[in-house]
């Protein structure tokens, strides 16, 4: 089975966004992905954008049977039609991602924490992307 994990974000929500993805299968990653989507995007958008993405890299390897994981439960229970999509503009990536599911016998998508190790590696890559274009990290408190 074909499993993806993506992570989307941004700095000041809204500020410069960026999303990284891995495919992976067997505990190998077949491809990995990062890029800036924006300067001005929500965490939100971010997120959906990386699952897109996700779901567009993992059509090159199957069209049977994936796993999504992400580390933002709200998007999970939209999908998963445990909360409405209120927002126009969500409503348009959600719709893009049911779209999109098409491409697969089928889907699932999970919720998993931001510690899961594939998920630490897709934040890892679009938190390079941020840092390479020179957006700067910001200090918590």
């Amino acid at each position: 089975m074909i499993y993806t994990n993506s992570d989307g974000g941004a700095r000041g929500n809204p500020g410069p966004g960026a999303i990284g993805i891995i495919v992976r299968k067997d505990g190998n990653i077949l491809t990995r992905y990062s890029k800036i989507i924006g300067e001005r995007v929500t965490n939100n958008v971010a997120e959906y954008e990386a699952l897109i993405k996700a779901l567009e890299l993992a059509s090159k390897h199957t069209n049977d049977e994936i796993t999504c994981l992400l580390d933002c439960e709200l998007i999970v229970k939209q999908l998963l039609g445990e909360y409405k999509v209120k927002n126009p503009k969500m409503r348009e990536y959600f719709l893009k991602v049911q779209k999109l599911q098409d491409n697969f016998k089928k889907i699932r998508y999970l919720h998993v924490s931001r510690w899961n190790k594939f998920q630490q590696i897709v934040d890892e890559l679009l938190n390079e992307e941020l840092d390479k274009a020179g957006y700067r990290r910001y200090q918590r408190r």
